[in-house]
């Protein structure tokens, strides 16, 4: 009786339904555990569907941490898309809040984002990196659209450093913040948006 009511719950959801639930999974395992101590049949396990479906969906560990990156890098790339017209001093702290937020809200997907780097394969670092390279793209796509920051962007050879390694700073404070600092999130946001402030500033 209850495999017949579990075999109705899982068809129950939809393709993209049962996807979403398998990397939120995934995200969680992977916050927890390095790269090479999380094991598929976990995920199925916890996920409550058999080893067969979800290598339907994913058919190697590989493509599925994978997804799990692609996915939490898709998320921070919308909320952090510059706004058009805009300029970049008032949209800092507002971008920021919303990705602190996404931050507390999705720890876990955060974490393995970010455990990505350290993975042993070589292929999930490549998703990783870029992920991370678009992230800077959209930073400095923005400060060369910027009123006061685009006429010295171009003659600022150190300025794709400097985002990137801003980008590495916010990581840090982001995972040890999670960890739980004393600092509260309108805190660790004015404390980001300075570090930026001061690394672009003509």
């Amino acid at each position: 009786m209850a495999a017949n009511q579990g075999e109705r719950a899982r068809r129950r959801l939809s393709t993209g339904e049962r996807r979403e639930q398998l990397l939120s999974v995934g995200a969680r395992l992977f916050s927890e555990s390095p790269y090479d101590d999380v094991w598929i049949e976990q995920v199925a396990e916890i996920a409550g569907v058999s080893r067969g479906l979800l290598y339907h969906y994913f058919p190697t560990k590989r493509e599925f941490f994978a997804a799990v990156v692609e996915r939490e890098s898709e998320r921070m790339l919308r909320m952090t898309a510059a706004v058009p017209g805009v300029p970049v001093r008032q949209q800092l702290a507002a971008g920021l809040e919303t990705y602190l937020e996404y931050v507390e809200a999705h720890a876990h997907g955060f974490r393995a984002f970010h455990r990505a780097d350290a993975a042993g394969d070589q292929a999930v670092r490549r998703v990783y990196q870029r992920a991370l390279a678009a992230q800077e793209r959209q930073i400095l796509a923005a400060l060369e659209a910027d009123p006061e920051f685009g006429p010295v962007a171009g003659a600022r050879p150190d300025l794709q450093l400097a985002v990137r390694g801003w980008l590495a700073f916010t990581t840090a404070v982001c995972l040890e913040w999670l960890c739980g600092s004393e600092l509260g999130r309108e805190q660790i946001r004015d404390l980001c948006a300075r570090a930026l402030l001061g690394v672009i500033a003509p």
